[in-house]
């Protein structure tokens, strides 16, 4: 009788695996975006994946897709508390600063990083569990702020080599100019009830301002024709949209004023921005953000402005590898090969020597079809990405010696030394630190 072959459980549609292979272009990325934040004195902050459901209902509206369609809502079983996985982080972010007082003494820039969760319609770029970075700058009122952002953004591209990221910017004014305008749209477009098709009908008495958004052609003409909020703009809010205008022009960083762009939150207010690209299809826009002075108070805490933005980063990280730069994955700077039981000890010896100087060491271990001949351990040496291979067996023993192989030579025929067992820390460091800070990972083939 045939045993019953165990079926296989496979990841949820939408919420993707980060592979070893990825982990390179991942890093790098992580680490420029901390390196960028950290240079404008941003700290950060890590909010709880969970939050009441609530909390995003008040803040991102009842009316708003991602509240009717996306969210991951759920009751606790343990207590019956309604909770949701965070579809975005800044209404986390606000929450925990009223909740610790942490903007009591001073305004605060800070930073998160972290996935988030929107059951919608897995695409290039856009999944159902994805990563966001973003900032949040809290306590803050003037467009001085506002342009910072957006500045801080640009060097993060100009750090990653991104080119093809265009800023779009806009205001959006108070509630009350919004207001005006939103009686004006929707009148507007009640005379043209016969071109809205079906998501704009719906939207119409609900989220007018999500029809300037359309991307239906037929809806078009109309809608580039419609009322635009700057017109609606009071003089303190196109004060501050000037002022954001007026740091960005002064510090070269091109923009283009489009009226069309909108929020889906009811929080924003004023400045609203965009960077987006032509390289991602339909999904444009990597980095969005604006202002959102109500919302702190929206959350039961004093009236205190606040600015923010939130990139997509699976987004970017499609940019970088369309930039045609290598992100190859780098396993390690020593790759430790050995036959033999002695061998075997020694070479666990050398590997934390090698440790202990602050080198990157991969010391070959057994598999399910046991350790492996020096031939099959150097092809594994030559995958890992290693600077250099360490070899021992039963000659490099009785000498006292280790054979130290370069493995990634132009002409593929690295060099081959000798060394002291007690001596190849030092020779490595040397080779690998101080002979070449900008060595090269990509793959050569190995000849034994």
């Amino acid at each position: 009788m045939s045993e019953k072959k165990t079926e296989k459980i496979v990841g949820v549609k939408g919420m993707n695996d980060i592979l070893p292979a990825d982990a390179p272009l991942w890093e790098l990325f992580e680490n420029t975006v901390h390196t960028v934040l950290k240079s404008y004195g941003f700290q950060q902050i890590r909010t709880p994946i969970v939050e009441p459901t609530a909390l995003f209902a008040r803040g991102l509206g009842a009316v708003t897709d991602i509240v009717e369609k996306e969210m991951y809502s759920f009751t606790d079983t343990m207590n019956g508390d309604e909770l949701t996985l965070r579809p975005e982080c800044t209404a986390g972010v606000v929450r925990s600063v009223i909740e610790h007082n942490l903007t009591y003494d001073s305004p605060k820039r800070l930073w998160y990083a972290g996935p988030m969760f929107r059951h919608e319609r897995p695409q290039r770029g856009r999944y159902r569990q994805f990563h966001q970075i973003g900032a949040e700058a809290i306590g803050f009122a003037g467009p001085d702020i506002d342009a910072e952002l957006i500045m801080m953004c640009q060097r993060l591209w100009d750090d990653l080599g991104l080119q093809d990221v265009r800023l779009e910017l806009n205001s959006i004014g108070n509630a009350e100019e919004r207001n005006k305008h939103r009686a004006d749209l929707i009148a507007y477009f009640e005379q043209h009830i016969d071109i809205l098709d079906a998501e704009a009908k719906k939207r119409l008495h609900t989220n007018p301002l999500r029809i300037l958004d359309t991307k239906n052609p037929v809806m078009q003409e109309m809608v580039n024709a419609a009322p635009k909020l700057l017109d609606y703009l009071g003089e303190e809010s196109r004060a501050h949209f000037e002022g954001v205008q007026k740091i960005l022009n002064h510090n070269a960083i091109p923009f283009t004023v489009n009226p069309r762009l909108v929020r889906g939150m009811d929080y924003y207010n004023r400045t609203v921005f965009e960077w987006v690209t032509d390289q991602l299809g339909s999904q444009g826009t990597v980095c969005g953000g604006g202002r959102y002075d109500p919302l702190v108070e929206m959350f039961g805490g004093k009236p205190t402005p606040a600015c923010g933005f939130a990139m997509g980063v699976e987004r970017l990280l499609e940019l970088m590898k369309a930039s045609g730069e290598k992100f190859a994955p780098n396993q390690c700077d020593v790759y430790l090969v050995h036959q033999g039981e002695e061998a075997q000890l020694q070479a666990s010896v050398v590997a934390e020597r090698l440790r202990d100087a602050g080198l990157d060491v991969v010391l070959h271990c057994a598999s399910s079809a046991g350790i492996g001949s020096f031939k099959s351990q150097m092809k594994r040496a030559d995958s890992s990405g290693a600077a250099y291979a360490v070899i021992i067996g039963e000659d490099e023993i009785a000498q006292g010696q280790a054979v130290v192989k370069e493995m990634r030579s132009a002409d593929g025929e690295g060099t081959q030394s000798k060394v002291a067992f007690d001596g190849i820390a030092d020779y490595l460091v040397d080779q690998i630190v101080g002979g070449d800070d900008d060595h090269d990972h990509e793959h050569v083939h190995y000849h034994h």
